[in-house]
């Protein structure tokens, strides 16, 4: 059977960020090694910069088409999305549209997808940034207006409830924000905060909006507020933990 993974990522626009998705893109890859590999953005502004450098990249929708037309038969659809949210949605849509086109269209679920999930990934980053003395961890996620936005309160909760009391996590565009995240800092002696994307990437949201020089930027808001910060400029998907995730979820979904 006429075999094809499809690996569908947000994607970014940022060159240095890109090396987190190809990392997650290898694992998934290795997971399955009898299938071709296929890469989809689903950004139609992230496509559209890529294509006047040059570079060609799939949506959801021309993706799926195409590789009808190659006559594939099996076709397997593996977000790196984090969440049940808005794109994961989106997805799910065009996946169920499709579905007349192949004889078996499988689609997978996002990184953080129970509660199973959510303790595993606080256990691989409280592994890969241990506690120090007078310092906390806060991670910014992207946040959602969906109701999946439970999921970054509900990261701290695992974080606290595990005794990493020093990890904070906040989102830039859904809640908590970076105004909960400092009155929480507050209550606590910290003298030091090293900031972190929670997100595949280390793009846009980790260069502008968590370290960037505006005065509204998460980074400068702490410094204001005393704290000696430095920022982690690296996206999860750079940690062989989480690729091993990722590699768990679709080896389930096979």
């Amino acid at each position: 059977m006429k075999t094809a993974l499809l690996c569908v990522s947000f994607g970014t626009g940022v060159p240095a960020a890109r090396k987190s998705i190809t990392a997650v893109e290898e694992a998934l890859r290795a997971q399955m090694p009898e299938a071709d590999f296929y890469r989809v953005f689903t950004s139609k502004t992230i496509r559209r910069k890529l294509a006047a450098l040059g570079e060609t990249v799939w949506g959801i929708d021309e993706a799926l088409e195409k590789l009808a037309a190659k006559g594939y038969e099996r076709v397997v659809v593996q977000p790196t999305h984090f969440l049940y949210g808005l794109e994961y949605e989106s997805l799910r849509s065009s996946v169920e549209k499709a579905r007349e086109l192949f004889p078996v269209l499988t689609l997978g679920m996002p990184l953080l997808s129970h509660t199973e999930d959510l303790k595993a990934l606080a256990e691989i980053i409280a592994e890969s940034f241990p506690a120090e003395k007078g310092h906390a961890l806060v991670l910014m996620g992207h946040g959602t207006p969906h109701f999946s936005n439970v999921v970054y309160p509900a990261m701290q909760a695992v974080f606290h409830m595990m005794g990493r009391t020093d990890i904070f996590v906040g989102t830039v565009e859904g809640w908590p924000e970076i105004s909960q995240i400092t009155q929480q800092l507050k209550e606590n002696s910290y003298t030091a905060v090293r900031l972190a994307p929670l997100m595949l990437v280390a793009g846009d949201h980790a260069l502008n909006d968590m370290a960037g020089e505006e005065e509204s930027s998460w980074k400068n808001i702490l410094l204001q507020e005393g704290y000696a910060v430095d920022c982690v400029m690296q996206g999860m998907g750079m940690l062989s933990g989480v690729q091993k995730l990722y590699q768990q979820h679709l080896k389930k979904l096979l």
